[in-house]
């Protein structure tokens, strides 16, 4: 696990996420997972999902949509910055009630249920990542946590090529 930043104990805390780019002014709506559902809200719950790192972000998004994807369409890499880090809710492994959640795979109702649960008792919750076990996801319901977050940096996103080589 990636330690957590040193920032949740009293300074600054910043958290990543990748979108299209056509989705540039609304990373916070949390539109796609109200849609959908994810891995920690279920259809019609407003979440937004974001890593500690850029690294995890741009997984995130990649083990989704593929790397030549983001190769192809414009993308932009959003971090913002939580205000009040005594606002994060950490949820470590062991408090997880079902340890295949952890695993990559679709969500359960189970799972998807303590989320929103968690959402809805947090403005944000951190939680380890499925795609990189060693890193930490931070997921929230904007509306929940307006006012204690700020947007930080907005900028296009270009992949290393070399994660999207030519066919041999």
């Amino acid at each position: 696990m990636i330690p957590l930043p040193t920032a949740l104990g009293g300074g600054d805390v910043f958290a990543w996420r990748l979108d299209q780019a056509l989705f540039r002014s609304s990373w916070d709506s949390g539109e796609g997972a109200y849609q959908f559902g994810g891995r920690w809200n279920s259809r019609g719950v407003r979440a937004v999902y974001c890593s500690l790192d850029p690294a995890a972000a741009i997984l995130e998004v990649a083990v989704h949509k593929t790397f030549r994807v983001l190769d192809t369409v414009p993308h932009v890499l959003t971090a913002l910055k939580i205000t009040d880090p005594a606002t994060v809710h950490i949820i470590w492994p062991a408090k997880i009630p079902n340890s295949n959640w952890l695993r990559p795979g679709i969500p359960s109702a189970g799972q998807q249920a303590f989320g929103d649960e968690a959402l809805a008792s947090h403005p944000f919750v951190l939680i380890p990542s499925t795609v990189s076990t060693h890193s930490w996801n931070l997921v929230f319901d904007s509306a929940r946590a307006a006012g204690a977050y700020t947007l930080a940096l907005q900028e296009e996103f270009a992949l290393d090529t070399r994660l999207h080589p030519p066919s041999s």
